[in-house]
């Protein structure tokens, strides 16, 4: 009985311990699972704001784009409820079935221990010889070998029970947590792959046109005379095609050319007499 009983405990004991880490690790994974979702809303968010300050390719792309990041934020969060409903609900009520199980562990332990005291006690009468007494505790004895007998009976089909339902618990909560998942992920797969094609088709030359003709409407064309008595910046030689001499026409080609030829020879040698 003793070897049985242990059995009995290990069994629920085992349960107890890993069915709380489950329950613990998947209720983390499920409260990430929620702050990933809440980030992504974020950049939802800033997407769309950068969106409203760009040129109109680039502004319907990302209004596009940040519109299938957030379908994706909302398979998420049924990814999380569910888990919350199918997978961590089923294992924190599973508390309740091992405080069950450990009752009925405990009630037979207690029949047990009244069977030994009834045959410690039957042991000493006997050595006393009285026969009535004798009788008396042998009585006893019987009646309480008879309730461990029907106990240890209960207790195995309680345990037997228990260890079927446990099993298939397992099966189904991990069943229903990997078909979750893999709901989510085919959902995510198909908008991630139209929020790909979003991308691809984004239209760069139209959008840098557009920028060009805004520049050239503030600015004025690229070979525009510049403002006088502004040196250029030795970084900028493109905005040497500008610089021109006004003495004569002749001196101006000669300037012309040589810009052409050596920009930043030209941009030091700027106001003084070329050498001829």
């Amino acid at each position: 009985m003793d070897s049985q009983v242990r059995v009995m405990e290990n069994t629920v004991t085992n349960a107890e311990k890993y069915f709380g880490q489950f329950c613990s690790l998947l209720a983390a994974y499920t409260r990430k699972t929620a702050r990933l979702r809440d980030k992504a809303d974020q950049l939802v968010r800033q997407l769309t704001d950068f969106a409203n300050t760009e040129n109109p390719e680039m502004r319907a792309t990302m209004r596009n784009f940040a519109e299938d990041l957030a379908k994706v934020q909302d398979y998420r969060q049924a990814e999380v409820e569910r888990l919350e409903t199918k997978v961590i609900c089923p294992l924190k009520l599973y508390g309740a079935h091992i405080k069950q199980t450990r009752s009925e562990i405990k009630k037979f332990k207690q029949v047990q221990k009244n069977e030994m005291k009834q045959l410690e006690k039957l042991e000493k009468l006997r050595q006393k010889s009285p026969s009535d007494r004798q009788m008396i505790a042998e009585t006893g004895v019987q009646r309480a070998s008879v309730d461990a007998s029907r106990i240890t009976h209960q207790l195995e089909e309680v345990i037997d029970t228990f260890q079927k339902q446990k099993l298939k618990d397992l099966q189904k909560i991990f069943s229903d947590f990997v078909t979750i998942e893999m709901v989510f992920h085919a959902k995510a797969v198909e908008v991630y792959s139209s929020a790909f094609q979003i991308l691809e088709s984004y239209d760069l030359e139209r959008d840098l046109e557009d920028f060009r003709t805004k520049m050239r409407g503030v600015y004025g064309r690229y070979d525009a005379q510049p403002f006088k008595d502004t040196t250029p910046s030795p970084a900028v030689p493109w905005a040497l095609t500008g610089q021109v001499s006004t003495e004569d026409e002749e001196e101006e080609e000669s300037v012309e050319h040589s810009a052409e030829e050596d920009p930043v020879e030209d941009l030091r040698g700027q106001g003084q007499t070329p050498q001829q």
